[in-house]
């Protein structure tokens, strides 16, 4: 099993990528530590890679970074995927901070690159748009959650948070309750990433800064029921979904095997466990279109 210990970046692809930059640098508050013609990558000003911006003919989600253990041996990754029948292959300065990463398709076809080492880009104290503190978790609507419910866990050593009935998972790679989540439903393709802000004040400065730059909200905030983070969403220039939350929920005890106790959980404690169809979306706030 390949053990994942972190989401690290997300690639995106868009038909203009200079309005794309504006958007992550001025609204979000990335900055810019690598640019090519046709490429980006963004990090927080804490210096954590968080986004790839690639030229393309529509805007999507076309790779997930996840990082394993530091240190740890990629050609056990291989071997690994050799085993299993997976084709696979080796790149190298993938980013400024990842210098060799396996590169591989998950089961719904996205190219994930699993690397070990990483190396911070410089801090950066300037202070513009939201700057959040990381990229929290990457969103799909897919045609069969479980699917990826049996890859994600059985290959990369995720654990199941949550699902509502069996048509989404929530899956974690860390203490926080999801990295990766998938819902059916909807046409398969990108559903949303998410931003992590530092606590309620950042979020609601976060708000404040979208309507100053007349990006609506289209959902939020709300407190959701299922990993009980307060959220926001809008969509950014390209028309895709962007979140930004706080307080998620997390299990910073695996061998205990439930969140970290919350006012405002349903059970005490709370453990993962598959929620009902009628389960509200929100605990309290505004619904989403």
């Amino acid at each position: 099993m390949i053990g994942v210990k972190r989401l690290g970046h997300v690639t995106l692809t868009t038909p203009d990528l200079q309005r794309q930059l504006d958007y992550y640098q001025a609204i979000i508050g990335l900055s810019v530590i690598d640019r090519t013609r046709d490429r980006a990558v963004l990090a927080t000003k804490l210096g954590v890679e968080t986004l790839v911006l690639e030229r393309g003919d529509t805007a999507d989600l076309s790779a997930i970074a996840l990082q394993i253990a530091p240190g740890a041996d990629l050609s056990d990754v291989g071997r690994e995927l050799t085993s299993r029948n997976i084709a696979f292959e080796v790149r190298s300065d993938v980013t400024p901070g990842i210098a060799k990463a396996i590169v591989f398709r998950d089961v719904y076809g996205t190219p994930l690159e699993i690397f070990s080492d990483y190396t911070f880009a410089k801090a950066e104290k300037q202070v513009s748009g939201i700057m959040p503190i990381k990229l929290g978790h990457v969103a799909r609507f897919v045609e069969d959650a479980r699917a990826g419910a049996e890859f994600y866990t059985g290959l990369l050593g995720f654990r199941i948070s949550d699902w509502r009935t069996t048509v989404s998972v929530f899956m974690r790679c860390g203490p926080d309750h999801h990295t990766v989540n998938v819902f059916e439903g909807q046409k398969p393709g990108f559903a949303h990433i998410a931003f992590e802000m530092k606590d309620f004040s950042e979020l609601q400065r976060a708000c404040d800064v979208l309507a100053s730059n007349d990006l609506k909200l289209d959902w939020g905030p709300s407190r959701h029921n299922i990993g009980h983070n307060i959220a926001c969403y809008h969509k950014n220039w390209d028309g895709l979904r962007i979140e930004v939350y706080t307080e998620m929920d997390q299990m910073k005890d695996e061998a205990l095997g439930y969140f970290e106790p919350r006012p405002w959980h349903e059970d005490m404690p709370q453990r993962p466990k598959v929620w009902p169809a009628e389960t509200s979306r929100n605990y309290w706030g505004l619904w989403g279109s």
